[in-house]
């Protein structure tokens, strides 16, 4: 079994919270200033069903307040890939910066990695609930 130094666990814990506050702000962003109706406008203006935007909302705070917790954050983290990855894929054609007209695909393509690296990585320290179920070579860290 490999020991994990302290220093480690402690740079796992900090892009734990600071993954999980990105994934609660990209939630938030739909809520408060985007709105879930406009959201949902925005996913039948891009030929995804509106209903779609309610339960991405829901996946993206819940599971960002799973990992500020520390609760299956593996799990989480490589849950929640797939979100953004279609997210990558719907900004794609508006370049590489977030800030372009439309919003590039810069973002969402970081919070992939960091999401798999987290997923790689382990939990950190101060985690809530690990589980070894997906977690690569079968164990919780």
């Amino acid at each position: 079994m490999q020991v994990i130094s302290s220093s480690t666990q402690l740079g796992i814990t900090v892009l734990r919270i600071s993954l999980g506050v990105m994934w609660i702000a990209h939630a938030l962003l739909k809520l408060f200033v985007f709105t879930l109706p406009g959201t949902a406008q925005y996913f039948v203006s891009i030929g995804f069903p509106g209903v779609l935007a309610y339960p991405v909302f829901a996946a993206e705070l819940l599971g960002g307040i799973a990992l500020l917790l520390g609760l299956y954050a593996r799990q989480v983290a490589l849950a929640l890939a797939p979100v953004m990855a279609v997210a990558a894929w719907v900004h794609l054609p508006n370049g590489w910066v977030h800030t372009s007209s439309g919003g590039g695909w810069e973002y969402p393509v970081f919070l992939i990695a960091a999401s798999v690296a987290l997923w790689l990585l382990g939990d950190g320290a101060a985690a809530m609930k690990r589980s070894p179920l997906l977690a690569p070579g079968g164990r919780a860290a």
